[in-house]
């Protein structure tokens, strides 16, 4: 009897998305998995991931026991990590990049990314991909500054006089999110989460129900 050929966690998740979510499945099915990453910076050519943080969000729940988190090892660039309230040496006793990475990819599945300015995000992730096993993400992502321009376009955030301050600070007052843990990225990923359970409200009452009117990208000019 041949032993079938062990499946990395990189050939799993790829295999993942071999049956996924499509532009009609309803908001309902699909899980979402709020995001956000800390780094040591914002060029995803030179700076690297130090924090993971990741909650699912499915059927208008936030999921607590579908969550993720990791802090990566950092060697360097000890300022800027320590910007994100992480000691020296908790950076440098971090998980290896590589692991990190393995890990939150079996984690995220096919899962559709939510997050606020998410592109920053999954470029950094992307860049590590690339790095690391010559991959780049294959899943859908959602910004939710997007969703919220195109609701408040749709008149389905009313009063619309009362909303001007759309980053993700101005949601949390405006939704009334109290912003624990901001600023880490497992807070911020739960409130992310709890603004995007919002905005999925309100989009079903206005006819954003399916995947693709909730993905729309919101034009930049």
């Amino acid at each position: 009897m041949t032993t079938p050929e062990p499946v990395s966690p990189i050939q799993r998740y790829l295999a993942a998305f071999k049956d996924t979510w499509t532009d009609q499945t309803p908001s309902e099915q699909v899980r979402f998995v709020a995001l956000d990453t800390e780094t040591t910076g914002l060029d995803p050519r030179t700076d690297r991931l130090i924090t993971i943080g990741a909650v699912a969000v499915k059927g208008g729940e936030i999921l607590l026991d579908d969550a993720f988190e990791a802090m990566l090892k950092v060697a360097y660039n000890s300022s800027s990590v320590t910007v994100h309230g992480i000691t020296r040496d908790e950076a440098r006793e971090g998980t290896d990049e590589v692991e990190a990475l393995e890990a939150f990819l079996g984690y995220l599945r096919d899962g559709v990314i939510v997050g606020h300015h998410i592109g920053h995000d999954v470029e950094m992730l992307n860049r590590a991909g690339e790095r690391h096993f010559g991959i780049r993400m294959l899943n859908r992502s959602l910004d939710t500054m997007d969703l919220t321009l195109h609701l408040k376009d749709d008149g389905a955030i009313l009063p619309q006089s009362e909303i001007t301050n759309f980053s993700l600070d101005g949601l949390c007052e405006w939704f009334g999110v109290e912003p624990h843990d901001r600023h880490t990225a497992g807070g911020d990923a739960f409130i992310t989460a709890q603004i995007f359970l919002r905005l999925l409200r309100i989009g079903r009452k206005s006819g954003r129900a399916t995947l693709g009117r909730l993905a729309e990208s919101y034009p930049t000019s």
